[in-house]
């Protein structure tokens, strides 16, 4: 099991560094496809996956991405609106078929997947992007890096402890802390290397708030599966799961990453 579980991490990092690094149209396909997978994982809970219902989520990502490529930003709110619309008319025409919590569902997992991961594009995108789009995975994975190594060292209290129990508040602390420091060295780093005038405090500051909020976006993966009794979302990564179970908090630290950059680094 650990070495298939290396191989497949090997095997995402080079992917991750192959299409980060090129940007542009293989990062958003990328994406896109990584967004309609984790959604066919999510839609799989209430078995509407390869059904009508699901099949309008789809189109929803599809339709969002599109907007998103051609710079139609501005519609995306009236794209939403009309999702949802169209979403109750499949619900009530063939009512009693689906369930409202599959009508949720449905609509919560094209913002939940598709749109929060399309940040991973958005940031690679801004000014100095291909450099800050790494705060994403800097936040989420060394976030969860750290916070494991502290909890194991000195943890004691338990954060989550009927969803999480080995999850401490004090792994929490150090995964925050390891986050900000993490995301300070790699700002210094990218200075010295690339002379990118990156704001080291403004890098720490992203990586612990990114931190944070990545260890959210885990513990919300896991409320959603225990709530429907399952243990991965899928099976397509060997040794992680899903794409849900592998990209759980990089859908959190994506858009804060983004936005923080836009507000603060002007």
């Amino acid at each position: 099991m650990f070495k298939t579980r290396l191989l497949s991490g090997i095997l995402l990092m080079i992917v991750a560094l192959v299409t980060v690094i090129s940007g542009g149209g293989i990062l958003f396909a990328t994406l896109l496809i990584i967004s309609l997978i984790g959604m066919s994982e999510l839609y799989k809970i209430l078995d509407v996956h390869n059904k009508l219902l699901g099949c309008v989520g789809y189109v929803g990502a599809i339709l969002y991405y599109g907007l998103l490529w051609f710079g139609y930003n501005e519609w995306i709110i009236c794209m939403s609106i009309g999702f949802l619309i169209l979403l109750m008319a499949v619900y009530v025409f063939s009512y009693p078929k689906y369930h409202a919590d599959q009508v949720m569902m449905t609509f919560f997992g094209l913002f939940y997947v598709a749109m929060m991961l399309s940040y991973v594009y958005q940031a690679r995108e801004l000014p100095q992007g291909a450099f800050l789009v790494w705060l994403v995975f800097i936040c989420s994975w060394g976030c969860d890096t750290c916070a494991y190594c502290v909890g194991v060292l000195i943890g004691k209290h338990k954060m989550a402890p009927k969803l999480s129990p080995k999850k401490s508040i004090e792994g929490a602390v150090g995964g925050v802390a390891g986050a900000a420091l993490i995301g300070a060295l790699y700002a210094l780093a990218v200075n010295h290397f690339a002379q990118v005038g990156a704001p080291v405090g403004m890098y720490a500051a992203i990586g612990a708030v990114g931190g944070l909020l990545s260890m959210v976006g885990d513990l919300a993966a896991s409320a959603i599966k225990r709530n429907h009794n399952i243990k991965d979302y899928g099976k397509l990564i060997p040794g992680h799961g899903g794409i849900l179970d592998r990209f759980d908090s990089v859908i959190f630290t994506a858009p804060i990453i983004y936005y923080m950059a836009v507000l603060f680094m002007k």
